[in-house]
């Protein structure tokens, strides 16, 4: 499923915008700057749009920054079939994307789902990555079950990831009033939302929704404005969430087709910046993985933790978020 309409322009100045083909799609990328490349990759539910603060940033410091639109999400193309939204797709579209951009390397930026592909890519494909910069989600080595699996032990069925598994329950949740749905995302997961505040996991109760989880907001963050969330809304009710969906419906298709590489070092320098307020990081286990994350990832340079910074890391400190970037960067 393919979107032809000519990307928006001028929601960031100097901010350019094409397609390019990759993998047998077409990808929409957002790009500013000139120099070595740094490409930024986004999570759910989001778009090109949440590096809107690290595109001039990195442009001005003399980088070549790219933001797709990842498989599935924005105007680049949306497969129908979920088994096409596997690790192994994500990671041939950046590739294919790497070649399309004429670049043997990039350092690659990822929040959220994107660190994954970020991760994947570097452990799949080292010889293209020049460093990896990870925000919210640590480096999660495959282990000898899938990550759903085990979270479902955990938690139970009710679990949010177990819950959005179910072919176009959460899809038609969030369809029904786009606007509302990402309201209640973003304030869910940011730094003074009740979610932080305690380590309840987020299970769906029996008979509730997605939006169960989510109490209504009252206001947007103080990151978020109207304007930035009129551009993902008119996003997400042109394409809909079903492509960002189907990113958790192939986790355990990705655990499968990844067992080659299990216990494979993972070489490339790495930065890892996380909120600590963040939920994410309160789920099972994360806690031990992130101490040790040295051991998983030897060539790791430095972890961050930013105070008061919930889920949305790049978007709700950009300017800490930057700063610790380029420095990673000038010391590639």
């Amino acid at each position: 499923m393919s979107d032809q309409s000519a990307p928006r322009q001028g929601v960031t100045d100097g901010v350019s915008h094409r397609f390019v083909q990759t993998n047998g799609i077409r990808m929409h990328i957002a790009e500013q700057g000139e120099g070595p490349l740094v490409v930024l990759l986004h999570g759910f539910p989001e778009s090109w749009y949440s590096w809107r603060h690290q595109l001039p940033a990195l442009a001005a410091a003399g980088y070549h920054a790219v933001a797709p639109d990842l498989r599935g999400y924005g105007r680049t193309d949306r497969p129908d079939a979920v088994e096409q939204y596997s690790q192994l797709h994500l990671v041939g579209d950046l590739v294919g994307l790497l070649d399309a951009l004429g670049a043997e390397q990039a350092v690659l930026v990822g929040h959220d789902f994107g660190t994954s592909v970020a991760w994947n890519a570097a452990l799949m494909r080292p010889d293209r990555v020049r460093g990896v910069v990870a925000l919210s989600v640590p480096y999660l080595p495959r282990g000898p079950v899938s990550p759903l699996a085990g979270l479902r032990e955990a938690l139970g069925d009710g679990f949010y990831m177990q819950y959005l598994q179910q072919p176009g329950v959460a899809d038609a949740e969030l369809d029904r009033d786009a606007r509302a749905g990402l309201t209640r995302f973003f304030r869910w997961g940011f730094g003074d939302s009740p979610q932080a505040d305690g380590p309840t996991p987020p299970v769906v109760p029996p008979g509730g929704d997605l939006f169960a989880l989510m109490p209504e907001p009252t206001e947007l963050p103080s990151w978020l404005t109207e304007a930035d969330l009129d551009h993902y809304v008119a996003e997400f009710d042109r394409t809909g969430f079903t492509g960002g969906l189907n990113w958790w419906r192939t986790l355990d298709l990705s655990w499968e087709l990844t067992a080659p590489w299990q216990g494979a070092p993972m070489t490339p320098p790495a930065l890892y910046i996380h909120g600590d307020r963040d939920g994410s990081v309160q789920l099972p286990g994360l806690d031990q993985l992130i101490a040790n994350l040295q051991y998983l990832v030897p060539n790791l340079t430095r972890t961050v933790v930013l105070p008061g910074v919930g889920h949305w890391t790049q978007q709700e400190q950009p300017e800490e978020v930057n700063a610790e970037l380029l420095k990673f960067l000038a010391g590639l």
